[in-house]
């Protein structure tokens, strides 16, 4: 069998001897129970309230159970070991079987969830929490809740820390369910902290033993600067543009002003350019100024010719 397979067997195997339990020893208080597998057989630990009633006169009771555990669930010479609850207020599976019972017999489920409670902080329980699930009162099934103290719901303490117990009432309406969970006093809880009154604290060393604080500082006087009169010398920087330049290298300069110049031959091209440019201008404005100037004096001597003829006439 597979690994997986064996651990939902064994867990299987639990639950149903512990329904087992609850069902024979229910009138001894039967408060949990722990199981362990040794190589003399298996080892279970049972809690009740009352061990005389589990073992029975003689040993006659345990006898039964080792015996219905041999048959029914096929384990290997159990060996049953009975142990005393001692404060049965604090057993969560214990004061879950006594809700139901107290609900199974008449009593208003209010009355029967404050009394309980007040009776496992009473006991010492850093806090507690019942819930009733089920048709307490009509027809309606509800959730009813009482909290006192303080209790973990989620993460790791409260699967380690909490103790938590189930139990059933069967009612005419329906069967109510009823769920306690209880810290038991003196757990050790992770948002705990304690302050130390007689700890040994070594002395911390002042960075700066004379300096004072910001206030300090703030409340003394600032600095008065010092008047300079007409005769006192004062110290001008005699440092000139060209003294600072003196730093430069000379060479990089000259390799700069270099490229940033053009030179001779560039200089020519270029002016041989503009003179190209402006004859080009010049001749298209001579050839457009002669062109209207033929045209004018045409028009001229036809309308000469024309007064000539019109005076012959």
């Amino acid at each position: 069998m597979a690994d997986e397979h064996q651990f939902i067997e064994n867990g299987l195997q639990r639950s149903q001897i512990d329904e087992f339990f609850a069902d024979e020893l229910g009138r001894a208080g039967y408060g949990g129970m722990d199981v362990a597998k040794t190589p003399m057989g298996t080892q279970i630990v049972l809690k009740a309230e009352k061990p005389g009633m589990v073992i029975g006169k003689g040993g006659k009771n345990i006898r039964k159970v080792t015996t219905e555990l041999e048959e029914r669930f096929d384990l290997d010479d159990p060996q049953i070991d009975v142990q005393e609850v001692d404060e049965p207020d604090l057993n969560a599976r214990i004061v879950a079987d006594r809700l139901a019972n107290a609900l199974e017999r008449g009593w208003y489920f209010r009355k029967a969830g404050h009394t309980t409670i007040d009776r496992i902080m009473e006991a010492g329980a850093l806090g507690a929490e019942i819930v009733l699930s089920g048709k307490v009162t009509g027809a309606r099934s509800r959730v009813e809740k009482f909290n006192r103290g303080y209790i973990k719901h989620n993460g790791e303490p409260a699967e380690s820390i909490v103790d938590e117990g189930q139990g059933v009432a069967v009612m005419k309406l329906g069967t109510i369910g009823v769920t306690v969970k209880i810290i038991p006093p003196g757990a050790e809880l992770p948002d705990d902290f304690e302050i130390a009154e007689d700890a040994d604290v070594e002395p911390v060393e002042q960075a700066a033993e004379t300096g004072g604080g910001v206030e300090e500082l703030l409340e003394e006087e600032p600095e008065e600067v010092p008047d300079v009169g007409e005769d006192e010398d004062v110290e001008v920087p005699t440092e000139t543009p060209d003294d600072l330049d003196e730093g430069l290298d000379e060479e990089i300069v000259e390799e700069v002003v270099e490229e940033e110049l053009p030179s001779e031959d560039e200089d020519d091209e270029a002016s041989a350019d503009a003179d190209a440019a402006e004859s080009d201008d010049t001749d298209t404005v001579d050839e457009d100024v002669d062109e209207e100037t033929m045209d004018e004096a045409a028009d001229l001597v036809e309308e000469m010719e024309d007064v000539d003829e019109e005076e012959d006439a």
